[in-house]
């Protein structure tokens, strides 16, 4: 693995992590994987980090999957069957990586993201776009349907849309991306990476566990009937009201002062 495949920069609260593999176009290949793997597991370790920001280098954010890898996995003996069902288990354990992460992920996708990019992007918690990206899922112009990318594609947009973008393979632009919820927002190229970092440290300056144990709610609670997840929820803020900095908090506002928060 080339130690340089994945950059890591922090700056105060924030860590920016940069796939850099322009050449492919930051494909997720077999050592991108396994970089994002290990460093998100330092991420999720590291206290001091309480929002991070996932870019790419080059001309593109993510072209999805290294086709050259996949065609050579094809050789073995029982056509890429065992490789291939290790590589969609691998992207799957980075994916769900990002959503378990304590802290929140914001993509800053640029140029294009496509198959496994545009997955990337759908799966992250907020996305900030270069205007001009293109996203798609478009594997099935290839005759590959994307059905690992749909996965968080669906959970993202609206399911005619989803699948729209899976059946024809187009790609959509920043401002329907926008109208079908899979970026937050698109702001000029010049302005990308000011925007995204202002996101980041807004988010970074918010009480770290309270925003932990918000972020893992709001996904588990998607999942449920609607009054299970009232109760869940309910039981997580139980939880949260009862942390120190919690109550520090909310004495400050009405106290009108700057609250004094241990973490």
């Amino acid at each position: 693995m080339s130690e340089n495949i994945l950059l890591r920069n922090d700056t105060g609260a924030v860590a920016e992590l940069t796939l850099n593999s322009p050449k492919s176009l930051n494909a997720l290949s077999d050592s991108m994987l396994a970089a994002l793997k290990a460093e998100l597991i330092a991420l999720s370790q590291d206290s001091s980090i309480r929002a991070v920001i996932l870019r790419g280098s080059g001309k593109a954010f993510c072209a999805g999957h290294d086709l050259k890898e996949m065609t050579a996995g094809r050789q073995a003996e029982d056509g890429g069957k065992d490789y291939f069902a290790d590589l969609f288990s691998r992207c799957a354990e980075v994916m769900l990586a990002i959503r378990a992460l304590p802290q929140p992920v914001i993509a800053q996708p640029h140029g294009i993201a496509t198959a496994a990019g545009c997955q990337l992007v759908a799966t992250c918690d907020m996305a900030v776009a270069a205007e001009g990206t293109r996203f798609g899922v478009n594997g099935v112009n290839i005759g590959l349907f994307c059905s690992t990318p749909v996965v968080a594609l669906s959970r993202n947009v609206p399911r005619k849309q989803a699948f729209e973008m899976a059946t024809t393979g187009q790609f959509i632009d920043t401002d329907r991306a926008v109208e079908i919820g899979l970026i937050n927002k698109a702001v000029p190229k010049e302005d990308l990476d000011s925007a995204t970092r202002e996101l980041a440290e807004t988010v970074s300056s918010k009480l770290g566990a309270a925003v932990k144990i918000g972020k893992e709610a709001f996904y588990n609670q998607i999942e449920m009937p609607i009054a299970e997840a009232y109760r869940y929820a309910g039981d997580v803020m139980v939880q949260n009201m009862l942390f120190r900095d919690t109550a520090e908090g909310i004495a400050a506002f009405l106290d009108k002062r700057p609250h004094d928060w241990d973490q």
